[in-house]
Formats: C-alpha cells, sequence, structure tokens
C-alpha cells in the first residue's frame, strides 16, 4: 500500500467532497443502483439477524434492501442530508434501520461490530483509500463478507469520469474511485487482510426518457457535475453537456428515441480472515 498521508490533505479533501455531495439530490441518481444494491445482497447472503452496515449509504438503497431479509441494519455517510433522506424512506416503509452520520475513513464503530459491510459506489470515493480499506476491514467479523459494488475504468463508469476529469481535474496525488474496479486495485487495498476476494463484472441498466434527459438528470442532481459546471464559464459548461451526452450515446441500447444506458461495473465479496 502507498501511505501519502504526510503529503495529501485527506482532511481537507473530504471535506470539500461533504459539500460536493451534498448538492443536487443523490437519491435521485440512486434509483439507477437498486439493480446493484440487490444483485449485492444476494451474493452476500446476509441472513436474518446478522448485523449488517452499509458504508457510504446515501439514501440508503442498499441497507434498505438488506433490511427485509430482517436484518439488523446500520447506515453511515458523511452527507447529514443523505442521511436524514435514508431515515425518512425507512420510516416510509415501516423498516427500522440505524442510520448514523459518520466518514467511511473514520468509522465509530467497535471491532469486529458487523457481520456483512456493504457499500454500492460509496466508499470507492474515499480520499485516503488505504484507510477505508483498513476501516472496512477492522469493522467486519473475521469470516464475515465485505460486498462492494463499484466502477470499472473501463465502459461508461470510466468514460464519464474521464469527461469529467477533462474540465475539471480531481485533487493531485489521489487515486482514482475507479482504482476499486481493478483486481490489482482490490488485492493493493484488501488483499493482506483477507483469504478471498472473489469479483464479477456485471451489467446495470440505466434507464431514462431520452439522452437529453439523461443529462439533465445528472446535471440537476448529481453532486460532482453540478460542481462541475458551477467552475466552468457558459462556453465551457456547454461543451460540457455535450461531452455528457455523447458518453451516454455511446453506451445506449435503446433504439426508440428512449436511453436504456449500459453501466458494467465490478461486484466484490471479501472475507477477511
Amino acid at each position: 500500500m502507498n501511505d501519502n498521508t504526510q503529503s495529501v490533505d485527506y482532511e481537507g479533501i473530504t471535506e470539500g467532497q461533504r459539500e460536493t455531495w451534498s448538492s443536487g439530490d443523490f437519491n435521485e441518481i440512486a434509483r439507477q443502483n437498486v439493480v446493484m444494491a440487490e444483485a449485492l445482497c444476494e451474493a452476500v447472503d446476509p441472513h436474518p439477524g446478522q448485523r449488517v452496515l452499509d458504508v457510504a449509504c446515501g439514501s440508503g438503497t442498499a441497507a434498505l434492501i438488506a433490511e427485509r431479509r430482517y436484518c439488523d441494519v446500520t447506515g453511515l455517510d458523511y452527507v447529514p442530508g443523505l442521511i436524514e433522506r435514508a431515515k425518512t424512506r425507512a420510516r416510509a416503509n415501516g423498516q427500522e434501520i440505524d442510520f448514523q452520520v459518520g466518514d467511511a475513513q473514520d468509522m465509530p464503530f467497535p471491532d469486529d461490530s458487523f457481520d456483512a459491510v456493504l457499500s454500492v459506489y460509496g466508499v470507492q470515493f474515499a480520499p485516503d483509500q488505504e484507510r477505508a480499506a483498513r476501516e472496512l476491514l477492522r469493522v467486519c467479523k473475521p469470516g464475515g463478507k465485505i460486498g462492494l459494488a463499484g466502477p470499472i475504468p473501463d465502459g461508461w463508469s470510466g468514460d464519464w469520469f474521464a469527461a469529467h476529469a477533462q474540465y475539471v481535474p480531481p485533487p493531485p496525488d489521489v487515486p482514482s474511485p475507479l482504482r476499486w474496479g481493478t483486481d490489482d486495485g482490490l488485492e493493493e487495498l484488501l488483499g493482506a487482510s483477507t483469504r478471498s476476494i472473489e469479483s464479477d463484472r456485471r451489467t446495470a441498466l440505466q434507464y431514462y426518457r431520452s439522452i437529453d434527459h439523461a443529462v439533465d438528470v445528472f446535471n440537476t442532481y448529481f453532486g460532482p457535475t453540478i460542481q462541475a459546471l458551477k467552475m466552468l464559464d457558459t462556453d465551457s459548461q456547454e461543451r460540457f453537456r455535450t461531452d455528457l451526452g455523447h458518453v451516454f450515446d455511446r453506451y445506449n441500447r435503446a433504439t426508440d428515441g428512449t436511453a436504456i444506458v449500459e453501466n458494467q461495473y465490478l461486484q466484490t465479496v471479501a472475507t477477511p480472515v
């Protein structure tokens, strides 16, 4: 593992990320992640009564799915507004879930607290990846399961992040979230403390009324896109929107004017020693 802790301002970057993810309404984006969360819960297979943690839970999608199995579920996210949305969703469903505000890089739980630890497009965005990985391993019981669903360097996700980076470069010396979507990255982050890491490339389809609608959804609700647009002048904003439309179009399966966008991602189940 590379340790850049002394040279990188992870605290400052984390605070900037918190502000970014607080903008928009990630719950509108998370609707496309339900199929991933359902598949991940099936793969990890937590049983009724087991303790399950949803890390960087956003508006609580994976936590809600795990609780349907009558698991004892906790959800953690560093954006208070998303935690409030998660609580609202749980109350509306009559589900009892312990949603807490907290950072994936410094989780407020004792060692070996959970039988299963899940994260769907969440922990991958923590800037101090080594620390976040250590936290996943620390709070999961030996022989438990860590289940991850996240972006990969190629396909829609890779092109999507590349389009953003072209206009607003990411912080220097901070590894890409796409590192979690590679076998080498997973081995570097989790391998030394796990007895197995099993990954499968899967496909999730995103549904929109049209390509323009897809771009509008992210321009309106997705924090990183919103913040990027704020940093650009009018001409650059228009080019950026056009480039995002090209990314959606590249992976669009629909031929009727709607958009059914193919998003390949990596599903991983790791077993701590």
